[in-house]
């Protein structure tokens, strides 16, 4: 049950390996959850956020390996850091997909990719002092933005309503495969934030920053796909309203169920084992039509 605590053991044997994927998007269709344009676009908010935002991840991932003293962390470090690269490239296609379909990503992502390597990115004339608190900092950001990712992936993988909506099947896999991934390698930058500083005050911090970020992001870019499609002429405006109906038919997460899940990560006690479950991931990550495609 989501929620409820795993068993760690599958995560304690666990060894990351980035899985090589193949997806074919030449038949995508604009709406790929038909009849559905404003679930469509905020689930599409994903391609716009991640390919920076994961390849942001490790650039401070990479940050952060000469400060790692624990060797079985720095081994997870290395196959989040492969992961992420390879969820940044299958994103970055469906945007390139959605450019020749007469959408253009392009002035929204301009905007994500300055948030990330501007605000977020490197500051020049650091002491090393100074460098080794930035890393932190932008680490437990890391960490606070992944309980989000593996919220949404266990989501994904248990989310029927989609599914019953006949969402394209490629997507579908795009979703769960990358879902599963965030589901199995979700303890890694909580784990590496801790390691760095122990401190509850960090991760408070962190979460405080970063979840308001996230969903400021994610309603800006909702606004803009449906604004930037070609065949709505700017008809749909998205309202929490909607957002609530769509999520009750089981094609978006409720937000009051991922408000409830941002504040378990303020728990003393928290970790994220006690989200989603390693073993379901895995069985979807060995069945994924992306992931067999691309290891033949």
């Amino acid at each position: 049950m989501p929620g409820t605590t795993q068993p760690t053991t599958v995560h304690d044997n666990l060894v990351l390996e980035p899985r090589d994927v193949h997806f074919d998007w030449s038949r995508l269709p604009l709406h790929w959850i038909p009849d559905e344009p404003m679930a469509t676009h905020t689930i599409n908010v994903l391609h716009l956020l991640l390919p920076e935002g994961e390849r942001w991840f490790v650039k401070v991932f990479k940050d952060a390996l000469p400060l790692i003293t624990d060797q079985q962390l720095r081994e997870e470090v290395l196959g989040f850091i492969g992961q992420e690269a390879i969820h940044a490239e299958a994103h970055q296609e469906v945007l390139d997909h959605l450019l020749g379909q007469g959408l253009d990503p392009r002035p929204y992502v301009r905007q994500i990719s300055w948030l990330f390597h501007r605000v977020l990115g490197d500051k020049p004339g650091l002491t090393p002092t100074q460098r080794r608190e930035n890393i932190i900092e932008r680490v437990a950001f890391v960490a606070a933005i992944e309980h989000f990712t593996a919220f949404l992936g266990n989501w994904a993988l248990n989310s029927p309503g989609l599914d019953r909506a006949k969402a394209d099947p490629t997507m579908l896999d795009l979703l769960r495969w990358h879902g599963a991934e965030e589901v199995e390698h979700r303890s890694v930058a909580f784990d590496l934030m801790v390691h760095l500083d122990p401190g509850y005050l960090r991760r408070v911090r962190g979460m405080a920053v970063s979840g308001p970020l996230l969903v400021h992001l994610w309603i800006r870019g909702t606004r803009f796909m449906l604004a930037a499609d070609p065949t709505l002429n700017g008809s749909i405006r998205p309202s929490w309203r909607e957002a609530q109906q769509v999520a009750r038919r089981g094609l978006l997460p409720e937000p009051a169920r991922m408000l409830r899940s941002a504040l378990r990560y303020f728990r003393p006690g928290y970790h994220p084992t006690q989200e989603g479950s390693s073993s379901q991931a895995l069985a979807y990550l060995a069945t994924s039509p992306a992931a067999r495609e691309g290891n033949h």
